[in-house]
């Protein structure tokens, strides 16, 4: 617990016991922060996981204030993380080495997301926490060669062979990013299509916090130990996207490709040379033979209720980014 919550009334204390706790490793990103942000709306406590070097400045504004310092590399502090009174009933790992924030601060993107899991998964079934929610990636049991997504994969072998209770949620493509470039180029009347001509499964970040929230808080042991695919009810083309955001907004909005087919076609040649591209020429390659889709949402919609739809969701992205104007209550 924080240095701040030691020193409150009895009274408070008692009040926070009772609430049930959650603990966000990698509560500082952006997929991290909108989990925290769902988990307070169910009325759950947060004890939000941090690096050193992480920006606290969105979870403050969400009001969190119960923090501990770890790192994935680190088991020790991963240890005092997890036993940290009072005890949570799970844990959300949304952290990733694959991140800006890695990069900047020099880590080793591989380490972290493979080591630093197994690391994150002992420590989980030494502080007898009762179950762990993945946030994995869609088909990475067949993305032998795309290195973060088949890091997702060996995590949740891992798991499974611990014995740690879990549930691994395999998100789809993201609507948003964590630079989120749609909205900006949709203003101008463009959706940018990352791979033209290819079918996504994808997902909204405050609909994959939503899952990510009801599986630690909701859903029953009985359905934990699996794996489950998050996104919405059919995959996607940017032309399908454009036409959605036509329709949301009432103007024209058409797909162009948001990398220049040139680059796209010196791609792979350059990620001969340049380490930090081979995993996102990887990705783009899996990408073009139709490897983003999910072939089962029969599980998301059991524990979750029925997918989003394209223009459902679409829809809400256009009112959360301030594209349309909100209606009146």
């Amino acid at each position: 617990m924080s240095q701040d919550a030691e020193n409150e009334p009895a009274a408070a204390k008692k009040k926070f016991t009772e609430t049930r706790i959650v603990t966000v490793v990698g509560a500082s990103g952006a997929l991290g922060s909108a989990i925290v942000r769902a988990l307070l709306e169910r009325g759950a406590g947060v004890r939000a996981v941090v690096r050193a070097t992480s920006n606290r400045t969105k979870l403050e504004s969400l009001g969190v204030t119960d923090y501990v310092v770890a790192d994935l590399n680190d088991r020790t502090s991963l240890q005092r993380a997890l036993t940290a009174e009072p005890r949570a009933e799970a844990v959300i790992a949304s952290a990733a080495g694959f991140t800006a924030h890695s990069a900047r601060t020099k880590g080793d993107n591989s380490r972290t997301d493979t080591k630093g899991y197994q690391n994150l998964v002992d420590a989980a079934k030494n502080a007898g926490v009762p179950r762990v929610i993945l946030i994995s990636i869609l088909e990475c049991d067949k993305a032998t060669g795309v290195p973060h997504f088949h890091q997702k994969l060996l995590t949740e072998e891992y798991l499974a062979k611990k014995r740690q209770p879990y549930l691994a949620l395999r998100a789809g493509a993201f609507l948003d990013r964590t630079r989120d470039i749609v909205a900006p180029k949709v203003r101008k009347g463009v959706f940018p299509e990352w791979v033209p001509g290819v079918a996504l499964s994808m997902i909204y970040t405050p609909d994959l916090a939503g899952y990510a929230a009801q599986a630690a808080l909701d859903v029953p042991a009985s359905a934990l130990n699996q794996s489950v695919d998050v996104c919405w009810n059919v995959p996607v083309t940017g032309p399908q996207l454009a036409a959605a955001f036509t329709r949301a907004l009432g103007r024209p909005v058409v797909a162009k490709p948001a990398i220049p087919p040139l680059l796209f076609a010196v791609l792979p040649l350059l990620a001969r040379f340049v380490p930090s591209l081979r995993d996102s020429n990887a990705v783009l390659a899996w990408i073009r033979k139709g490897g983003y889709v999910s072939r089962d949402t029969r599980k998301q919609k059991d524990l979750f209720g029925e997918p989003p739809t394209i223009d459902d969701a679409v829809a809400r992205y256009c009112r959360d980014k301030g594209l349309v104007k909100p209606t009146a209550a």
